[in-house]
């Protein structure tokens, strides 16, 4: 491709917003039809997440795929160190093999050699934001392989196309560091611009509230690492129930939890959502309890609350610190009604609102008073 149609070509797509995806197809596309024979690129973004470290886009032959890359061990992974991806990370330079040289003992290059490829390269891209790494790299099949003019074009290419990528792979990352600290709905509220000191809007939601039993007996009784990888794994079991069933996480208190699905649309159907993930903590917990056991532990005691009503959802604190979280009386009462599970001796109430809400059959336990609320109130329990 010649410079000036490549140029022309991104800048159509500034105007366009494409996401990362069509960008890069559009991109591969684009360098085919100018004449370079790419057979196979692939895109490599590192984000910011705890879980995954990055994610790819890879283009072979015009069909396109994305992949996530999982963090948790990849950095000492075989497959990392001998690898390309190794060596454009800790040198900020090219990686170049052709036909006939040596596979230098990567698993890629050695199925490249059994796909027929002749010439690969992979570039780093050069994104203001060099706290991460971003890469692409190009493949071809073709006798010769690419020619120096070939690599000299790709080089170029690549260049071009950094400035799009990184402000495309930017909103990514900005959204998926949002999304693990205030969840997934706060995320898209903040990123949005709601972020100014008490911009707060009634949300009606069903609320969820967990809290381990003998959290401060574990915490003298287990060394802080280890207090911290249980806690990580009882969180887990929650935080997976909880996203499977479309809630938000929006505090971790402690040893207790906070989160919110919203009523939008059908009222029922939320709180039955909230419901099954509370039902799925419960399984899962018994789970981890097996596991604890077999490891010499002790299992794990903990009460959740269910309840519905209206929230002031959004941006409270300091000038220079706020958080993201929700407030009220319905929060409140969703609290005193948790610290009721140690009284009814039951890992799950329901309040009566929420029982009502959600218009299914459920055991009552009779009328019981909650610390700070007034008149007695009825509980529930799912049958």
């Amino acid at each position: 491709m010649t410079p000036p149609d490549l140029q022309t070509w991104l800048i159509t797509q500034i105007s366009e917003k494409p996401s990362l995806e069509t960008l890069f197809t559009g991109f591969c596309k684009k360098l085919v039809k100018q004449g370079l024979p790419i057979w196979r690129s692939q895109l490599g973004l590192e984000t910011l997440h705890p879980e995954d470290i990055g994610f790819s886009f890879l283009w072979v032959d015009g069909a396109l795929q994305e992949r996530a890359r999982a963090r948790p061990g990849l950095l000492a992974s075989s497959d990392y160190i001998n690898s390309p991806a190794k060596h454009v990370d800790d040198t900020g330079t090219a990686f170049t093999w052709k036909a006939g040289e040596d596979d230098r003992g990567m698993g890629l290059i050695k199925e490249f050699i059994a796909d027929g490829v002749t010439d690969y390269v992979m570039l780093p891209l050069p994104f203001l934001d060099n706290a991460r790494t971003a890469s692409v790299s190009f493949a071809t099949k073709a006798p010769g392989g690419f020619g120096a003019e070939g690599h000299e074009a790709l080089r170029y290419a690549a260049t071009l196309f950094s400035p799009l990528a990184e402000r495309i792979a930017l909103r990514r990352v900005a959204l998926d560091a949002l999304t693990v600290y205030l969840g997934a709905t706060a995320a898209q509220r903040a990123y949005a611009g709601q972020i100014e000191r008490g911009d707060v809007r009634t949300l009606q939601a069903a609320i969820l509230i967990a809290d381990l039993r003998g959290f401060t007996l574990l915490s003298d009784r287990l060394e802080r690492r280890a207090m911290v990888a249980l806690l990580d794994r009882w969180f887990g079991v929650m935080g997976e129930a909880i996203e499977a069933q479309g809630g938000d996480i929006l505090k971790f208190m402690g040893d207790g939890l906070l989160a919110v699905f919203p009523l939008d649309g059908d009222a029922s159907a939320s709180c039955a959502r909230a419901l099954a993930a509370a039902q799925q903590t419960i399984a899962g917990t018994a789970k981890l309890n097996e596991e604890l056991v077999q490891e010499g532990q002790a299992p794990l005691r903990f009460g959740m609350a269910l309840h519905c009503g209206d929230v002031e959802f959004g941006n409270i604190g300091a000038k220079r610190r706020i958080d993201f979280t929700v407030i009220g009386p319905a929060v409140n009462h969703a609290s005193r009604l948790e610290g009721l599970t140690k009284v009814v001796e039951q890992p799950l109430v329901l309040s009566d609102t929420f029982a009502h809400t959600l218009g299914k059959p459920l055991r009552s336990l009779g009328s019981h008073v909650l610390r700070g609320v007034r008149e007695p109130v009825e509980v529930f329990v799912p049958e």
